[in-house]
């Protein structure tokens, strides 16, 4: 007897619980609706608001994209981060296609070209112009070459280098050169436009908050009675201010909808002229947009980004306001 009593006292505590969460549910999802439908009454309003908070917010996420999109093409760049072997002049080819053959092993090294002698001399002959000069030669002084492309993680600066020493010491090889100057200025310029867009996007977001804010505040002071009758019949503070939140929220989701429309846009009007310009130099590139994770970040982002901003110039205002 006892157990089924303890049974139907917790069965009877878990409805209840159970029946207090529907109801605070659905009590949000009033208030939301309600929120969106005041919005809604005011359309004019409603999309000024929402467009300057998409224009705060779509120039710093057309930066990022732009900037992924750089990266991705300077990936796709020939040469890139490439290492030379000029190898010894009692090198013959057959050893230096062997030494190729070596190297193709190496998990470091993504690709390797060799560079025969004698296709070396023709190529110096066609581009530099000293062609009679060649001909009174008796010997090609040029050398085998081999061209290194290393993975990208060993692309990078500091592997690079580490895999030019270890290519140096090859008997076989004579000089081995690697430019890395191209790529410490484009990691410091891209590392500068990262932070660039970092700063950037602290204050354009610093600025969503104020726009938020004062939004709200002036529809605050538009219902300023209300608030004084509500308070006056026994409205909390968290009664009054859950659709002012919500007001934020949705302000901010929509102006974040209106960023990721406005990329979006641009993109497409980019992607003609882009794609001529990659043809024209036989490139296969184009511009990519935001993926799912990016835009998740961008509408998580902005609704919260309204939401603070609604909190705050609730908390602030809604104080001021006592019935008399």
């Amino acid at each position: 007897m006892i157990r089924k009593q303890r049974k139907k006292q917790s069965a009877k505590i878990s409805a209840r619980s159970s029946l207090r969460v529907d109801i605070w549910l659905m009590r949000h999802l009033q208030v939301a609706l309600a929120s969106l439908g005041r919005l809604v009454r005011t359309p004019l309003s409603t999309l000024m608001t929402t467009l300057v908070i998409g224009i705060a917010l779509a120039l710093p996420s057309g930066l990022y994209l732009l900037l992924n999109n750089a990266e991705a093409l300077s990936g796709n760049w020939d040469g890139a981060a490439s290492i030379s072997l000029f190898l010894t002049q009692e090198t013959s080819d057959k050893q230096a296609h062997e030494l190729a053959n070596k190297l193709r092993l190496d998990p470091a090294i993504l690709q390797i070209q060799v560079i025969e002698r004698s296709v070396a001399l023709e190529e110096f002959r066609q581009l530099s112009g000293f062609a009679d000069v060649l001909e009174s030669l008796k010997e090609n002084p040029l050398p085998s070459l081999i061209i290194v492309e290393p993975q990208p993680e060993h692309a990078e600066p500091a592997p690079a280098e580490i895999l030019l020493s270890r290519l140096k010491k090859i008997k076989e090889v004579d000089f081995a050169q690697l430019d890395l100057e191209w790529v410490r200025r484009f990691h410091a310029i891209t590392e500068i436009a990262q932070r660039g867009v970092l700063i950037l996007a602290s204050l354009l977001g610093l600025s969503v908050l104020l726009i938020v804010g004062n939004t709200i505040r002036l529809e605050i002071q538009n219902r300023h009675a209300e608030i004084e009758i509500t308070k006056l019949i026994g409205g909390t503070n968290a009664f009054i201010r859950r659709p002012f939140l919500y007001n934020g929220a949705w302000y901010g989701l929509f102006g974040g909808i209106s960023a990721w429309l406005m990329v979006s846009i641009s993109l497409l009007l980019l992607d003609n002229p882009v794609a001529r310009l990659a043809g024209l130099y036989q490139s296969g590139f184009e511009l990519s947009g935001a993926d799912l994770a990016t835009l998740g970040v961008l509408l998580g982002g902005s609704t919260l980004l309204g939401l603070t901003g609604s909190w705050i110039a609730v908390g602030r205002h809604l104080n001021e306001i006592e019935p008399t």
